[in-house]
Order: structure tokens, then C-alpha cells, then sequence
């Protein structure tokens, strides 16, 4: 196998274990941009894999995340995956503001965090979708 053969096994050995860090979800870190410094913003939190969809949330409060805030100023932001893998993913959010949807995505995030009750979720957790860019 040659150099360049060698550099595309890596890189699909790389891919995979992205792939599979991502389908596992767990802490992560995500870089925003400060809506009012227009600084880098970077914070531990969680990431979900629902039913092959990348969701953050938070636990329930009356008062918004800055990161929410800054994510409403500029949707783009950067997953660095930081457990079984060590990458730096560059990606779009989707804040979720439709009831119906929040009700059925933070369902599942209340089941991985033990929590019985949604309602207090559905009502004051943040929650967005993330696209990972192409």
C-alpha cells in the first residue's frame, strides 16, 4: 500500500470512529460565538444521538444559556468530541422552539438523564438540533 493508501485507510478509520462517537452521543464541548463580544464561547454539555439526529439540551431554567443566545446571533458553532475520539466538527444549530417537537425529542433526553417528569424540560430546557456541516 502506498502513501496515499495508507492516508485513506486513516482517514476512513478516523470517519468510522467519528461516526461512532456521534451515534453514542454523551459530554462533549461545543464553541459558539459571543452574540455581543463576537468572541469564541467554548462549554462542556451533551450530546444526544435521537434516532439519528444530533440534539443539546440542558436541564430545565426560567433564565436563557448564553450559549442559546449566541447560537440565535450566529447558528454556527463547533462540536469537539473529546471521549473515545478527539475531533473538531464543524456544524449548524436549529434552536427547537415547537412545543410538539420539544415534548417528543426531550422525552428521550429525560429517559437518558432519569428524570420522570418532562413538563419542567418542555417548558425551560434549551434545545437545538445540530447539523454537522458537509
Amino acid at each position: 500500500m502506498g502513501i496515499d493508501g495508507g492516508r485513506r485507510g486513516l482517514c476512513l478509520e478516523m470517519e468510522t470512529r467519528i461516526a461512532h462517537a456521534l451515534e453514542k452521543g454523551g459530554v462533549i464541548d461545543i464553541t459558539t460565538t459571543g452574540s455581543r463580544s463576537g468572541e469564541p464561547r467554548r462549554i462542556e454539555i451533551v450530546l444526544h444521538n435521537i434516532d439519528g439526529r444530533l440534539y443539546i439540551s440542558g436541564r430545565p431554567s426560567p433564565h436563557k444559556r448564553k450559549w442559546i443566545a449566541n447560537l440565535e446571533a450566529d447558528p454556527s458553532l463547533t462540536i469537539h468530541l473529546k471521549q473515545s475520539v478527539h475531533a473538531d466538527l464543524p456544524a449548524r444549530a436549529r434552536i427547537v422552539s415547537d412545543e410538539p417537537e420539544r415534548r417528543l425529542v426531550l422525552a428521550h433526553v429525560a429517559r437518558n438523564w432519569n428524570v420522570r417528569d418532562v413538563e419542567p424540560m418542555v417548558r425551560q430546557s434549551p434545545l437545538i438540533e445540530v447539523t454537522l456541516a458537509p
